[in-house]
């Protein structure tokens, strides 16, 4: 069984001037931070391109889930926070690929542009931590 709270790092110096971590891995679950479609560098990735922000989140979101010893279905519950709410079905596209077998919950949820407005999404989730 694991009781010990895993604090997760991406690394982003968003992180250290806002004090937060990526995600947080408790005792039932892991909550993950929005996370948007950036590099290391902090640029965006998929300039334009709803359906490929969304996939490389959801893969950033994947690789942080195994850092937790969990994967994409053990995730409860996604949150897509859209910038151009006309634009989730292409965001919805990414998403269903992702949860093909094990669909979340889901909320779409209209928001003001980021602080890079070339930054179309954000997604953050909660997942289940297996035992």
């Amino acid at each position: 069984m694991q009781n010990e709270t895993k604090r997760i790092s991406s690394g982003s110096p968003w992180e250290t001037t806002s004090g937060y971590v990526r995600a947080v891995a408790g005792r039932d679950l892991i909550c993950v931070s929005a996370t948007a479609a950036t590099d290391a560098d902090g640029q965006v990735m998929c300039r334009g391109d709803m359906e490929g922000q969304t996939a490389v989140i959801l893969e950033k979101m994947a690789a942080v889930l195994a850092q937790a010893g969990a994967g994409l279905g053990d995730v409860l519950q996604t949150r897509l926070y859209l910038t151009d709410i006309t634009r989730a079905a292409e965001a919805g596209r990414a998403h269903a690929r992702a949860f093909a077998d094990t669909p979340p919950a889901l909320s779409l949820i209209h928001v003001l542009p980021f602080v890079d407005p070339g930054m179309l999404i954000e997604i953050e989730l909660i997942a289940e931590r297996p035992r």
